[in-house]
Order: C-alpha cells, then structure tokens, then sequence
C-alpha cells in the first residue's frame, strides 16, 4: 500500500477549518422491498428473494411501500424536518453490476424531508446538525469479489452478485455542511451518528446495526484557510460502518488533506475507502456531481403526497425520544452531567432502566451496571450488553442484598457465576453456599472466638479505642468465609466489649 503523508493533527488545524458532510444511510425494517413484494429477510441464500422487479426485467412496474413511506416521515419528524406535502421519485442513472435495472430509484430535487437539525452533546457542549434532506431510496445488491488479497475488486478474479439486497427501503440522511465544530470535527461525526442511531432505534424504523450494514455512514470532508469563506474540495469516505470509525475517518482526512494543501497540491474530489486495520482511506474513484447521474422523475411510480391529517398522527405518536429521555431519566435518577456520560458512554443506559423495570432501586441498578459489571466487560474486551447477565437477574441480586441474603462481596461472587453460567442468582448462591451466615448463635459464636484470640485488641477498644474493632470484624469475616454482615458483626463485638458504637 502505498504510504500517504499527514500533517500532525494539531497543526492540521492550526492552518485549517475542516468542513463535513455526513450522509446516512439507514436500511429500513420493512418486511418487504421499497418497491415489490419480495421479503427483506436475512439469511436466505444467494438470488433467492427477487422477482422481475427488483430485477429490473422488461414490463415489470415499481409499487411504493407504504411502511416505508411511514417510516421516512417519522424520521423526518423526528429530525425536525419540513415534511413535502407532495414529492416523487427520480431515477438516478449509472451503471453498477449490483443494481441491476442500471439506475437507482431515489428521490432528487423533492425529498419526502428536509430542513431539520439534530442536537448532539460533545465534551459537554450542545452541537446542533442542521439537516439538509431525508430522502427514500432503495439498497443495492451484494457485491463479493474473490481472489483478491484485499477483498475488494482490484486483483480479484472473479465476482459474486447477490440480488437479495437490491430493493430493500433505505433512507438517506444528509447534513448541510458542519463548520465551527474546529478539532473537535470528529467528535463531533461520531456524536451525531451515535445520536442518530439512538433515533432510528427509538422510532423502532430500523435495527440500525452499523456492524450488518444496516446503517452505514458516508463522510464527506474538506478543509479551508482560516478566515476564507469558500469551501475547499471534498473527498467522501464511502460506507463507514462504526462510530469509532467515522471519527477515525474524518481525523484521518483532515491530516491527509491538511498534508496535501500544505505541500502545494490539489485536492481530487473522489470517493475513498476505509480501513478498519489502520484507520486510512485510500482512492476510490473520481466523485460524480449530480448532472452526471442524469436524474429524471421516475415516470412509472406517482407522487407521494402525505395528507397533514397522517403527518400530525404520526408526529403524536412518536415516542420519547432518546435525548429527552436521557435528561429525564439524569434528573430521575440524581445524576450529575459527569456521571450520566459515563453511563452513556458504558452503553449501559438500557440496561439500567431495564433493570429498575424489573425490581431494582436506581442507585442500585446502576451501582452494579457500572461497577462490577462494566468491570466485567472491560476486563473481557466486550460490550457490557453482550455479557451473559440480564437485566432480571441483576435485580434479583439487588433484592438479595436488600432482604440481607448477601452482603456486596457474597453479591459479586453470585454475578460470577451467573456469567460463568451457573444457573440464576439463586441457584449460584444455593450451589456456591454463599448466603449471609444470619443465624444469631453462630455469630455469637464466631464473635466470642475472634476476641479471645485477640484480647490485646479487645483491650484497645475496651479503652474506648473503638476503631480498632474493625480488626475483630476483619477477623470474624475471615472465619465465616466473608458471609456475615458486617455491621452487625460490628455490634455484637462492641456488645460483648460493653462499648457504645
């Protein structure tokens, strides 16, 4: 590969102002494709889910999918967009081996949705997106290129072509162009994905799994001179599929840009690829403007108009969405900004809130979320909701710690094993013997040992040294293997010793 030169990030932007443009893609979760009946599902084999339509075959008419007309306005709407009262299609015209009809039925110059805004929260600060368009369009098919060290199709020998993607709803996102955001650019990208994510998946729209394609991000960078009002060229990042690599895309172009200016050169406006290996982009092809598409109205589908009747019944029932849920659930819960990114950034907000749901006291739900658990999760290297705990069952270790069943150390050995696959949390306690030893007479007795074989202490606090009991409570813990409670262990030696705690 060949090497690509980079300015320092800190004086990339010391000479420049970085300029984006994100544009998402979200495929839709419809049962059938944007225009025919064939299923969307996953999973089936190769060319198995088309028909003479999403074919392309001569004769064959286009008919809208109205859940996905459904769905493009809601998240119009929940983007703060206008919604058109009337819009069509178009057909955007090129030849790719994966669409087979030789053009993509999209939306132009009439949108379903445009100028709206997303807020999104970085280092602290409101950032607000403002929204250019949300427009209907349909996915194109699988491309698989064999033979090639690169799995792309330069050097391969062959390729594959799978239809079953071909047709299925996408709605494209695009933002007006994002200045002011300075260093913080990439930041900025990622916290915007992210929050759109969190609303296509509040909406219930799409799955929005960016890791199975069904939300992929283009991102489109250029850098200007301080002080110049014109926008440089632009290159676009194609298909970047993880939050962590859109800000690692457009950090990455911001460097190579800032290398190329500084040295004299031009930059080509050209789609780029990006790899996951080594957060680089590299050349893909020179970048079409929109003339090049030759968009014409798509003559066999009719106009789109969404009555204001449907737009406002939908706009009502619209849930909460995920920015004002996490302020309610910040102020619900006593949180301070701090404390609440953490959760967030844990992505362990779900699993709080489900946890509550099930049983648990908030400050306990996120005490064991964002303590042993997320613990648990960084040690493993995974995602805290991909450990093999539910939300129940920490609820249920919760209310064992409340009834005096288990004391946090006794709790923690239960979420052990639990993960470890145990069985549920009372299981893992009846298995491992874990309960709090609550019987009277066998702390009496655990106690009256630990004093005697620690008279000199005894003494200590007998004196009115009274902080040199937790030396005996030590003692008493050790020799109930940790299962008692320690408070009360604490009374009862401060009884014998006849000391007022």
């Amino acid at each position: 590969m060949t090497v690509i030169d980079l300015m320092p990030y800190e004086d990339a932007l010391t000479a420049y102002d970085p300029v984006m443009g994100l544009e998402v893609h979200v495929e839709l979760g419809t049962a059938t494709k944007m225009f025919c009946g064939c299923s969307t599902s996953l999973g089936a084999e190769p060319n198995s889910q088309v028909c003479p339509t999403c074919l392309g075959m001569p004769g064959s008419l286009p008919v809208v999918n109205a859940t996905a007309v459904e769905s493009a306005i809601k998240i119009g709407l929940a983007l703060n967009c206008e919604i058109a009262e009337w819009c069509r299609f178009a057909r955007k015209n090129y030849f790719y081996p994966d669409m087979p009809k030789n053009f993509q039925t999209s939306q132009y110059d009439e949108p379903i949705a445009y100028d709206g805004y997303l807020d999104v929260e970085v280092d602290g600060e409101t950032f607000r997106v403002e929204i250019e368009r949300a427009h209907m369009e349909e996915d194109t098919g699988k491309s698989t290129h064999v033979g090639g060290a690169t799995g792309r199709i330069h050097g391969a020998v062959h390729s594959l072509l799978d239809y079953n993607r071909a047709g299925i709803p996408l709605i494209e996102i695009v933002t007006k162009p994002i200045v002011g955001a300075g260093e913080r650019a990439p930041q900025v990208a990622k916290a915007y994905v992210a929050e759109l994510r969190e609303l296509i998946k509040a909406l219930g729209v799409s799955e929005a799994r960016m890791e199975m394609g069904q939300m992929r991000c283009d991102v489109n960078l250029s850098l200007r001179p301080h002080g110049q009002e014109k926008f440089g060229t632009r290159s676009e990042t194609k298909n970047v599929n993880s939050l962590r690599s859109v800000e690692r895309a457009a950090r990455f172009e911001i460097q190579r840009h800032a290398a190329v200016l500084s040295s004299g050169g031009t930059i080509v406006q050209e789609t780029r690829h990006f790899h996951e290996d080594d957060g680089s982009t590299t050349s893909g092809r020179i970048k079409e403007e929109a003339e090049d598409y030759r968009y014409f109205p798509e003559p066999d589908l009719v106009p789109v108009a969404p009555s204001r009747e449907w737009v406002e019944e939908l706009r009502a029932g619209l849930p909460e969405l995920p920015r004002v849920r996490r302020m309610r659930l910040q102020a619900d819960w006593g949180l301070s900004d701090h404390e609440m990114q953490s959760v967030l950034n844990a992505g362990a907000i779900d699993l709080i809130v489900a946890t509550i749901d099930a049983g648990a006291p908030a400050d306990q739900a996120r005490k064991w979320w964002m303590g042993e658990l997320a613990r648990r999760a960084n040690e493993d290297g995974t995602d805290i909701a991909a450990l093999p705990i539910t939300p129940a069952q920490v609820a249920r270790v919760a209310a064992l710690v409340a009834d005096g069943s288990l004391n946090d150390k006794l709790a923690r050995q239960v979420i052990e094993g639990v993960l470890a696959g145990e069985g549920e949390p009372d299981e893992v306690v009846d298995k491992r013997g874990l309960k709090v030893v609550s019987d009277e007479g066998a702390l009496g007795a655990a106690v009256d040992e630990a004093i005697a074989a620690n008279e000199g202490i005894a003494e200590k606090v007998r004196s009115g040294k009274v902080a040199a009991a937790g030396a005996l409570v030590g003692a008493v813990m050790k020799a109930t293997r940790g299962q008692a409670d320690a408070a009360r262990v604490r009374e009862l030696i401060l009884e014998r010793l006849g000391v007022q705690g």
